[in-house]
């Protein structure tokens, strides 16, 4: 357990309940290289000197420590390097205190050419609503896109808040900017891939973060190793996902920007995010 200073200003004043609710997140990323047994062989954080030390001290146990599913290339375990994200969360636990520890991780290539690619995009509306009553938040969409390039479903997996608020007015934003972000999918169109073992796919799933950001003014030139206020939401089941391993990483541990592609046969952590 941690004592954090936090610089956001939900986070340091108002109404006890709104702090109550209120967590903070961080999402750094980097590279991991895992041996053919499933350890870890080597990692690296980006921009370690932006990080606190508490951060980094939790990061040296952790990763460490981590177990993967051996990588199989003709039957046989090999290594394996992949980019990484990874989301530390603050808790509070009273007395302005906070428990800090790694709420999530997602693992991922996304090779050129052997994924697919935005063709044409269109950029989701902001609700009026919502935006006049200054709410951010991120919507993490998870897609299916069939051969033709085209989105085949789309749902808004998890959407977290920056805003404290009852449940019900907080489901009800929840709903806003997830029905924005979805109807907007629905249009998108993909280039295929042109190359690598997964261009005759079916299909293809993919992990998209839609952030709409008001709430707090513009973000800095850059946010990266600062403490971010947030209330996270609940994770939706999925019913079209015929394999498991493709949701073994959590939704809103993803940069809040790009295209996430998913696969079977990437890497998959089978020991606890926080090393225990």
């Amino acid at each position: 357990m941690f004592c954090v200073l936090l610089s956001g200003a939900a986070l340091a004043a108002g109404p006890a309940a709104v702090r109550k609710r209120m967590q903070a997140s961080m999402l750094l990323t980097g590279t991991i290289v895992v041996a053919p047994d499933g350890s870890v062989s080597s990692y690296a954080i980006d921009k370690p000197e932006k990080l606190p030390p508490m951060v980094t001290g939790l990061i040296a146990e952790s990763i460490p420590k981590w177990k993967f599913e051996p990588t199989l290339l003709d039957g046989k375990p090999v290594a394996a390097k992949a980019k990484m994200s990874v989301r530390f969360v603050a808790k509070p636990v009273g007395d302005d205190k906070y428990s800090v520890g790694i709420s999530g991780t997602q693992f991922g290539q996304n090779v050129p050419g052997e994924s697919i690619a935005y063709k044409d995009r269109v950029a989701p509306t902001y609700p009026p609503l919502a935006a006049n009553s200054r709410i951010s938040g991120t919507v993490y969409l998870l897609l299916r896109v069939g051969r033709k390039g085209q989105v085949q479903e789309a749902v808004a997996e998890q959407v977290n808040l920056v805003v404290a608020d009852s449940d019900e007015e907080m489901e009800r934003w929840r709903k806003m900017l997830a029905n924005s972000a979805v109807a907007a999918a629905r249009r998108w169109t993909f280039n295929l891939p042109t190359s690598g073992e997964h261009m005759n796919d079916e299909y293809w799933v993919a992990q998209v973060p839609v952030t709409y950001s008001m709430a707090y003014g513009e973000l800095q030139a850059d946010d990266y190793g600062k403490w971010q206020p947030y209330v996270p939401g609940p994770r939706q089941p999925v019913l079209w996902i015929d394999d498991p391993r493709l949701l073994s990483g959590s939704a809103d541990a993803l940069p809040d920007e790009g295209l996430h592609p998913l696969e079977k046969d990437g890497l998959h952590l089978i020991t606890p995010p926080g090393g225990a």
